[in-house]
């Protein structure tokens, strides 16, 4: 082993251990992400004496702290954990090149990871949902239910939509060819259609598991720590002290919500990056 690999196995090893961590508790211990930092900076910063070069350290810093920026945003708004901010940022310190015997990428490589990420994620996030509802037999009837009370509302607005697609067709037929493609239209109008019903159907499925799965009504003697709570804006677990006040309180009931554990997400983009490379490409492929 080389010691160009010690970012590398740092990076996956303690990527999976949040996600493991993650999966089985719902929480990631706060150490992790800044053990997991320190050691990229005291290797990036014996890096620069050793080569006498400031920019291994400046990259990880960079890379470290724009990530680390982003990632306090979407846990401002609500959208990920504290842990996954951390650990986004601790890829972004540890990996800001592309590390040697790997596949080059067409961005720098923690740009390509930041954004495969978001890819890798976003199929994670919809298998999650679906296994989760799969073994949830509340969110599946709320799901059905669901669409059969909206089915009226979409039929009608995938009506209205075919006709726009089509005479928008029959206009690009016209400039393109110099003649009205009746058959083209019509096909070119099925694809945009087909597509604004799947992203409704995904919608309605994410939302049918957020309202039916992931938000639960208990008991406040059922409590424990860690536990989200509804009114909280953040992703953040209640604490022992907020317990023992919400139950001096005298409130016997409160409403907690779950989600995707997105940890899994990290080390599952960290390979594809690694290995593939830019999953971009594929997209633009499909388009």
């Amino acid at each position: 082993m080389t010691i160009e690999m010690i970012p590398v196995i740092v990076t996956f090893t303690g990527t999976t251990i949040a996600a493991i961590w993650d999966l089985k508790t719902t929480e990631v211990p706060d150490q992790l992400p800044y053990i997991m930092i320190a050691i990229a900076l005291l290797f990036y910063g014996y890096q620069s004496l050793v080569e006498w070069n400031i920019w291994p350290i400046a990259n990880s810093l960079i890379y470290g702290m724009a990530f680390l920026s982003f990632g306090a945003f979407m846990y401002y708004i609500g959208q990920w954990g504290g842990a996954d901010s951390w650990i986004l940022a601790a890829v972004g310190f540890l990996l800001p090149a592309v590390p040697q015997g790997f596949i080059s990428t067409i961005f720098p490589f923690s740009l390509s990871y930041f954004i495969n990420l978001f890819i890798v994620g976003a199929v994670y996030m919809m298998l999650y949902a679906l296994i989760f509802a799969l073994r949830n037999k509340v969110v599946l009837s709320g799901f059905v239910s669901d669409l059969k009370s909206s089915a009226n509302v979409l039929f009608i607005g995938l009506i209205g939509l075919f006709v726009l697609f089509y005479i928008a067709g029959l206009s690009i037929t016209k400039i393109f060819s110099g003649s009205v493609d009746f058959a083209g239209a019509f096909y070119m109008s099925l694809y945009p259609l087909f597509s604004v019903g799947a992203l409704y159907v995904v919608w309605r499925f994410a939302k049918s598991v957020e309202i039916h799965g992931f938000r639960k009504k208990i008991s406040v003697s059922k409590l424990k720590i860690g536990d989200m709570l509804l009114s909280e804006k953040k992703l953040i677990g209640i604490t022992q002290e907020q317990i023992k006040a919400l139950k001096k309180s005298g409130k016997r009931y409160v409403e907690i919500k779950d989600g995707v554990r997105f940890a899994p997400a990290f080390p599952l983009a960290l390979l594809v990056t690694l290995f593939y490379g830019d999953l971009i490409l594929v997209l633009i492929n499909l388009i």
